[in-house]
């Protein structure tokens, strides 16, 4: 059967089951966009920017476990697409951009609206690919959707010229795909594992350090019955939130640079650390120098390339952290050897004791409305049962803290690459994945405004989503940092022309509210989920002083961390809490 590109093209998102396509129509893909109007299974999505489809595509992706998929121009319509797929890429999201080019015999001319789209995406994704041939399309369309969802997943591109979407072929979806140059490695090697649940099982004072690769790999419930045989606290990454529920008496809270004070304490004193999907960066270590600075290290990554690429590790695994997980709880489950139970008694003193400092604890206001209360109250109004997505800055910090996530992909949030803009547009796409789900953006009143034109998209195609703005009138985090490490010299983070985002949310047809008081925080959240087929923007008027607690300097280790209400750093020895 002879079909266009342009018709290939989609056909091949039939037969890939996609319900929804973000994009942009330009020039270079209209032949597409003809294509997609003579038919109504793929359901395309038009946003107002181009990075709000690969956000929009990311949020998809992530609260099911699909491949995202976007649709752009060639020129601006790819560069303006750059960041969502740098964002997808250092996230490991499963995505497939298509973007279109400009015809083949152009490539190279600097043609009007021509980039170098390989050579531009090159560094921000898992694969790319430039069609040169119709007759190539539907193989190569297979291969980005095989390579996207499987091992580590991550954004694939395919660059489509536009003359190979007018030129026609014969359409064979392949049924499956085989690539010599790539077979990502999915069961662990039986003895590594024994030799980590040996280390395990020996251990005076063990950690389960877990990120989103247990979320990516679906293996929540399989690392659940894992620390469950063993006894052993768990902390998950910014990354890996819902991965163990936040609620189980095991969890010690996140880590890292604004996690919880028994979880960085556990952390620093652990003599086993078990790291599951997770992939220590920075944010997580600290100072390497400092990082768990007695303990054996196990690794368990479907990704060989991060296996010991930060620290050394004293147990590699390369495989599908379900699989692994699988194994070590077989292993724990039919062996003799149980965990030394007078020691983990001993070390869940020690993690109980760090818990009594009550490191998220904060001051209450009757005057002012403090941005952690309001977490509080939308945990408690949802109960803790609506995806979440967050921008960058300290909103995201205060959410990830203070709501409790008891399921994996419930928590939506940019990670790796930090991207403001990202909340709104991840929860339309969020909404259109799971339509029964209350989904909500805790943003700020600056990353809102980078992407705020899909208010627009959401009103046209009924995504109806609560966006929680905590609004100090500064870049927080910016002015936190200025604060602690420029002596207070705000440059450029104040913001003295914010606008009435109550009539703006109006003016794209939503509910907008503005909450100026404590008192009045439950009772408008709750008016706001009460609206289910409204988008309600709610505009809190927050402390502008409030900074975000605990706090690990840069270049600080675990134990050292600035704690709320105090004014030096704390670190802790054998015999206690000591202020330095």
């Amino acid at each position: 059967m002879e079909l266009t590109g342009a018709e290939i093209t989609v056909r091949c998102l039939q037969e890939e089951g996609v319900e929804f396509l973000f994009g942009y129509p330009g020039g270079a893909v209209l032949h597409i966009y003809d294509a997609i109007f003579q038919q109504d299974s793929v359901l395309h999505v038009l946003v107002r920017h181009e990075q709000a489809a690969t956000h929009a595509a990311d949020g998809y992706a992530r609260a099911t476990g699909k491949p995202g998929v976007v649709l752009v121009t060639s020129g601006p319509g790819l560069t303006n697409a750059v960041t969502g797929i740098a964002t997808a890429y250092m996230d490991s999201i499963p995505m497939v951009i298509l973007s279109g080019q400009v015809p083949t015999k152009l490539i190279g001319n600097d043609a009007f609206q021509e980039v170098d789209s390989v050579g531009i995406t090159r560094p921000c994704v898992k694969h790319n690919f430039l069609v040169k041939s119709t007759e190539d399309l539907a193989e190569t369309i297979k291969k980005a959707f095989y390579i996207a969802s499987t091992g580590r997943p991550g954004p694939v591109l395919v660059d489509i010229p536009k003359d190979v979407t007018v030129n026609t072929a014969e359409f064979v979806y392949p049924k499956k795909i085989k690539m010599r140059s790539y077979n990502p490695t999915l069961k662990g090697h039986t003895g590594q594992i024994k030799k980590a649940v040996d280390l395990m099982l020996g251990a005076k004072r063990p950690m389960m350090y877990t990120g989103g690769g247990v979320i990516l790999g679906g293996a929540s419930q399989e690392l659940v019955t894992l620390c469950k045989a063993l006894g052993y606290p768990v902390t998950n990454t910014l990354m890996g939130l819902g991965a163990y529920p936040a609620t189980d008496a095991q969890f010690v809270g996140m880590l890292g640079m604004h996690g919880t004070y028994e979880a960085n304490m556990a952390m620093h004193n652990t003599d086993v650390l078990v790291a599951i999907g997770a992939r220590f960066d920075d944010r997580v270590t600290g100072d390497l120098q400092k990082f768990c600075p007695v303990a054996k290290i196990v690794q368990v990554d479907i990704d060989p390339s991060s296996i010991a690429k930060n620290v050394k590790v004293d147990v590699p695994i390369v495989g599908d952290v379900k699989g692994v997980l699988n194994s070590m709880a077989e292993m724990v489950k039919d062996g003799d050897r149980k965990p030394d139970a007078d020691a983990l008694a001993a070390w869940w003193a020690q993690i109980d004791e760090w818990r009594k400092i009550d490191s998220l604890g904060f001051t209450a206001s009757d005057t002012l409305i403090k941005p952690q209360y309001v977490v509080q109250k939308l945990y408690e109004v949802t109960e803790g049962k609506a995806i979440v997505t967050s921008d960058v800055g300290q909103h995201q910090m205060w959410a990830a803290q203070y709501y409790h996530f008891d399921q994996p992909r419930r928590w939506i949030n940019s990670g790796g690459l930090g991207t403001m803009g990202f909340g709104l547009p991840a929860a339309m796409g969020a909404k259109l994945g799971c339509p029964d789900l209350d989904v909500a953006c805790v943003t700020g009143e600056g990353s809102i405004q980078m992407m705020l034109q899909e208010l627009s998209t959401m009103l046209q195609y009924q995504t109806p989503v609560k966006v929680v703005n905590l609004n100090n009138k500064y870049l927080g985090m910016v002015r936190q940092w200025q604060e602690f490490f420029y002596q207070k010299r705000y440059s450029m983070s104040y913001m003295d022309a914010l606008p009435d985002f109550v009539k703006l949310a109006e003016s794209y047809g939503h509910v907008g509210m503005l909450i100026d008081k404590p008192g009045d925080v439950e009772g408008a959240l709750r008016e706001a989920f009460g609206l289910k087929d409204r988008t309600v923007f709610l505009d809190f008027l927050t402390d502008p002083e409030e900074n975000v607690f605990p706090m690990i300097p840069s270049g600080g280790g675990h134990n050292e961390m600035i704690l709320g209400g105090r004014d030096a750093m704390v670190s802790t020895s054998e015999e206690g809490m000591v202020l330095v």
